[in-house]
Order: structure tokens, then sequence, then C-alpha cells
């Protein structure tokens, strides 16, 4: 497709966070998005959390649905991507042949993983919406790292270790990502 946006300081693509929940993904796609937006960069963030509650409403957790789940939203990134768009996905995204499945969606060149790295412990340990207690205690069934698999990336393109790095430094890896590989041409501050 063509892309729509005609734009001089970057190259549309979609950045595909991935990780267990807890690990930052949300966190470091927010901070991204406010320093590309400074840099002159059209962004949208798609967030896995906010897209369970509109888009993908009627999924469950089961793989199939967690797949559809996915597919959806990387359509709807190659739809912005194809409109010039610089689009932040984070989603847990749990399954490398999904991965996989969406990177082949996109032109070569047009999908960058970045894995969000946090050892389960850590993510536990922050538990910011008390899911990992809730799966733990039974009452969530299906949970991504507990009892549900998370098959870490075998490609990605960037790989965070957010329990070693703050947002801020991982945030820097990204941009200098971008940078080294002429997806921010002429960032303009």
């Amino acid at each position: 497709m063509t892309t729509i946006l005609s734009n001089s300081n970057y190259r549309p693509c979609v950045l595909w966070f991935t990780g267990l929940s807890g690990a930052g993904k949300s966190t470091t796609a927010a901070v991204l998005q406010t320093l590309l937006n400074e840099l002159g960069c059209r962004t949208y963030l798609l967030d896995g959390d906010v897209l369970r509650q509109g888009l993908c409403k009627d999924l469950g957790f089961s793989e199939a649905d967690r797949a559809e789940n996915l597919r959806r939203v990387g359509e709807v990134a190659r739809l912005m991507v194809d409109a010039g768009l610089l689009v932040i996905c984070a989603t847990i995204s749990p399954f490398e042949k999904t991965r996989r499945e969406l990177r082949a969606r996109f032109p070569s060149g047009e999908f960058i993983e970045v894995f969000i790295d946090a050892p389960l412990a850590v993510c536990e340990a922050r538990d910011p919406k008390g899911l990992y207690r809730k799966a733990r205690e039974g009452k969530i069934t299906q949970f991504t790292g507990i009892d549900s698999a998370y098959d870490r990336p075998a490609e990605a393109e960037l790989h965070l270790r957010t329990d070693q790095l703050d947002v801020t430094q991982g945030v820097e890896q990204i941009i200098s990502f971008l940078k080294s590989n002429h997806y921010l041409i002429n960032p303009q501050p």
C-alpha cells in the first residue's frame, strides 16, 4: 500500500512490544511515544489492555482467542503504518508462532520486535493490577507466565531487561536503534 502521510524525519513502522504482564511494556511505550512526538514523529500507541476493552472485548484467553486478538491488533497496526504512522504496540503476545505470523503481514523492515524482559519474580513483585496474585489463588486461569506459556522471542530486534534498566535507559536504546537503522532520519527536537 501507499503511505498516505508524507514525512521527512521518520520511516513508518511498528514497534511490537512483547513481554510478561508487569515487565514494563505500557510504561516504556508511553514514554517512547512522548519522546517520538517531541521529535516530530506521528505516532499511535496500541495498548493491549485498552484494546481488550473495545476492539477485542469479545475474546477470551484461549490460545485461539489470543491469536485472534493479536491478528486484529496487527491488522490495525499495519493499516496505521500504511497511513504513515510510527505505531507502538504494547501487548503480551505470548506465542512465537503468532509473532512470526504478525511479522509476515508487514513489508520487510516495517515490523520491529522489542522484547520487554523482566524475570517472572520481578513481574510478580511489581504486579500493578494484582493479576499474578489472582492467578496464584486460582481466581484467574490461562494467565501468561503462571498457567499459560510465554515463548521468549527468538527474532527480537531489541531486548530490554527492565530489571536492569530504568525506563529512560530503555527508551534511549530504542531511539538509538531507530536512528542507526534509519527509521529516524531527521528528528526535529
